[in-house]
Protein backbone atom coordinates (compact mmCIF):
# COMPACT_ATOMS: atom_id res chain seq x y z
CA UNK A 1 0.00 0.00 0.00
CA UNK A 2 1.28 3.43 -1.18
CA UNK A 3 1.75 6.38 1.32
CA UNK A 4 -0.23 8.42 2.76
CA UNK A 5 -2.45 5.32 2.42
CA UNK A 6 -0.67 2.83 4.74
CA UNK A 7 -0.43 4.90 7.66
CA UNK A 8 -4.04 5.13 7.34
CA UNK A 9 -5.38 1.39 6.86
CA UNK A 10 -5.84 0.05 10.25
CA UNK A 11 -8.19 3.36 10.83
CA UNK A 12 -9.67 2.59 7.58
CA UNK A 13 -10.11 -0.81 8.14
CA UNK A 14 -12.01 -0.23 11.84
CA UNK A 15 -14.14 2.41 10.24
CA UNK A 16 -15.11 0.96 7.36
CA UNK A 17 -16.55 -2.16 9.75
CA UNK A 18 -17.73 -0.33 12.88
CA UNK A 19 -19.65 2.11 10.56
CA UNK A 20 -20.96 -0.68 8.21
CA UNK A 21 -22.36 -2.51 11.60
CA UNK A 22 -23.61 1.25 12.53
CA UNK A 23 -25.50 1.61 9.12
CA UNK A 24 -27.12 -1.59 10.04
CA UNK A 25 -27.92 -0.81 13.48
CA UNK A 26 -29.83 2.40 11.68
CA UNK A 27 -32.18 0.40 9.76
CA UNK A 28 -33.07 -1.65 12.16
CA UNK A 29 -33.71 1.43 14.76
CA UNK A 30 -35.85 3.13 11.58
CA UNK A 31 -37.67 0.06 11.48
CA UNK A 32 -38.99 -0.38 14.88
CA UNK A 33 -40.48 2.96 14.59
CA UNK A 34 -41.15 3.08 10.83
CA UNK A 35 -45.29 4.47 11.06
CA UNK A 36 -44.02 7.48 12.65
CA UNK A 37 -41.05 7.88 10.88
CA UNK A 38 -42.74 7.93 7.53
CA UNK A 39 -46.00 9.86 8.83
CA UNK A 40 -42.95 12.96 9.01
CA UNK A 41 -41.58 13.98 5.73
CA UNK A 42 -38.67 16.07 7.81
CA UNK A 43 -37.79 12.80 10.20
CA UNK A 44 -38.00 10.51 6.66
CA UNK A 45 -35.43 12.99 4.90
CA UNK A 46 -33.40 13.14 7.89
CA UNK A 47 -32.97 9.46 8.04
CA UNK A 48 -31.83 9.16 4.26
CA UNK A 49 -29.50 11.96 4.76
CA UNK A 50 -27.82 10.61 8.18
CA UNK A 51 -27.56 7.04 6.15
CA UNK A 52 -25.95 9.02 2.83
CA UNK A 53 -23.38 10.37 4.87
CA UNK A 54 -22.28 7.24 6.84
CA UNK A 55 -21.96 4.87 3.95
CA UNK A 56 -20.58 7.46 2.10
CA UNK A 57 -18.03 7.59 4.66
CA UNK A 58 -17.65 3.60 4.44
CA UNK A 59 -17.24 3.86 1.20
CA UNK A 60 -14.26 6.24 1.28
CA UNK A 61 -12.72 4.09 4.11
CA UNK A 62 -12.96 1.04 1.75
CA UNK A 63 -11.74 2.77 -1.31
CA UNK A 64 -8.76 4.07 0.49
CA UNK A 65 -7.60 0.52 1.08
CA UNK A 66 -7.64 0.19 -2.72
CA UNK A 67 -3.81 -1.48 -3.44
CA UNK A 68 -1.94 1.05 -5.57
CA UNK A 69 -4.82 3.93 -4.84
CA UNK A 70 -2.75 7.15 -5.78
CA UNK A 71 -4.03 10.42 -4.06
CA UNK A 72 -5.49 12.35 -7.14
CA UNK A 73 -7.36 8.95 -7.48
CA UNK A 74 -8.86 9.06 -4.24
CA UNK A 75 -9.76 12.17 -4.37
CA UNK A 76 -11.82 12.14 -7.68
CA UNK A 77 -13.59 9.14 -5.42
CA UNK A 78 -14.44 11.32 -2.33
CA UNK A 79 -15.68 13.94 -5.02
CA UNK A 80 -17.70 11.36 -7.03
CA UNK A 81 -19.24 10.41 -4.03
CA UNK A 82 -19.77 13.84 -2.38
CA UNK A 83 -21.66 14.95 -5.55
CA UNK A 84 -24.04 11.41 -5.28
CA UNK A 85 -24.49 12.01 -1.41
CA UNK A 86 -25.13 16.05 -1.64
CA UNK A 87 -28.01 15.08 -3.83
CA UNK A 88 -29.83 13.40 -1.00
CA UNK A 89 -28.04 16.12 1.27
CA UNK A 90 -29.83 18.86 -0.63
CA UNK A 91 -33.46 17.35 -1.43
CA UNK A 92 -33.24 16.41 2.56
CA UNK A 93 -32.63 19.89 3.72
CA UNK A 94 -35.32 21.52 1.83
CA UNK A 95 -37.62 18.77 3.31
CA UNK A 96 -36.43 19.39 6.75
CA UNK A 97 -36.91 23.04 6.23
CA UNK A 98 -40.20 22.52 4.59
CA UNK A 99 -41.27 20.13 7.45
CA UNK A 100 -40.14 22.58 10.02
CA UNK A 101 -41.96 25.59 8.70
CA UNK A 102 -45.13 23.52 8.60
CA UNK A 103 -44.99 21.99 12.20
CA UNK A 104 -43.49 25.33 13.80
CA UNK A 105 -40.41 24.31 14.86
CA UNK A 106 -38.33 26.10 12.29
CA UNK A 107 -35.93 27.70 15.05
CA UNK A 108 -34.52 23.89 14.87
CA UNK A 109 -34.09 23.00 11.11
CA UNK A 110 -30.51 25.09 11.01
CA UNK A 111 -29.37 22.23 13.68
CA UNK A 112 -31.28 19.83 11.79
CA UNK A 113 -30.07 20.45 8.60
CA UNK A 114 -26.39 20.78 9.62
CA UNK A 115 -26.25 17.41 11.39
CA UNK A 116 -26.37 15.48 8.52
CA UNK A 117 -24.74 18.17 6.35
CA UNK A 118 -21.05 19.06 7.84
CA UNK A 119 -19.83 15.16 7.04
CA UNK A 120 -20.88 15.53 3.07
CA UNK A 121 -19.17 19.36 3.08
CA UNK A 122 -16.08 18.03 4.97
CA UNK A 123 -15.65 14.96 2.27
CA UNK A 124 -16.19 17.70 -1.30
CA UNK A 125 -13.39 20.12 0.80
CA UNK A 126 -11.22 16.67 1.08
CA UNK A 127 -11.62 15.81 -1.84
CA UNK A 128 -10.56 18.87 -3.72
CA UNK A 129 -7.71 19.15 -1.55
CA UNK A 130 -6.88 15.37 -2.61
CA UNK A 131 -7.20 16.22 -6.23
CA UNK A 132 -4.47 19.22 -5.40
CA UNK A 133 -1.77 17.12 -4.27
CA UNK A 134 -2.57 17.78 -0.21
CA UNK A 135 -3.11 14.39 0.68
CA UNK A 136 -2.06 14.29 4.18
CA UNK A 137 -4.95 17.25 4.89
CA UNK A 138 -7.50 15.48 2.97
CA UNK A 139 -7.00 12.53 4.22
CA UNK A 140 -7.45 14.01 7.96
CA UNK A 141 -10.66 15.52 6.65
CA UNK A 142 -12.23 12.52 5.33
CA UNK A 143 -11.66 10.80 8.46
CA UNK A 144 -12.93 14.25 10.49
CA UNK A 145 -16.01 13.58 8.09
CA UNK A 146 -16.58 9.90 8.57
CA UNK A 147 -16.00 10.79 12.25
CA UNK A 148 -18.77 13.08 12.53
CA UNK A 149 -21.08 11.34 10.07
CA UNK A 150 -20.61 8.68 12.75
CA UNK A 151 -21.61 10.51 15.70
CA UNK A 152 -24.65 12.46 14.36
CA UNK A 153 -25.92 9.03 13.19
CA UNK A 154 -25.84 7.81 16.62
CA UNK A 155 -27.48 11.26 17.31
CA UNK A 156 -30.40 10.80 15.16
CA UNK A 157 -30.86 6.89 15.49
CA UNK A 158 -31.44 7.97 19.35
CA UNK A 159 -33.90 10.71 18.19
CA UNK A 160 -34.96 7.69 15.57
CA UNK A 161 -35.78 4.89 18.23
CA UNK A 162 -36.72 6.97 21.48
CA UNK A 163 -37.78 10.53 21.00
CA UNK A 164 -40.10 10.02 17.98
CA UNK A 165 -42.08 8.00 20.89
CA UNK A 166 -42.54 11.23 23.15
Amino acid sequence: MEEPFASWSEFNVAVAGAGAALGGLLIVALSVNIQKIAESRGLAARAGASIASLILGVALCCAALIPGQVTWGYGLQVLVGTALCAIVVVRSAVTVHRDAVSTGYRRYSAERIAMFAVPPALYAVAGVMLVGLSGSAGLVLVAVGTILAIVTTVLFSWVALVEVLR
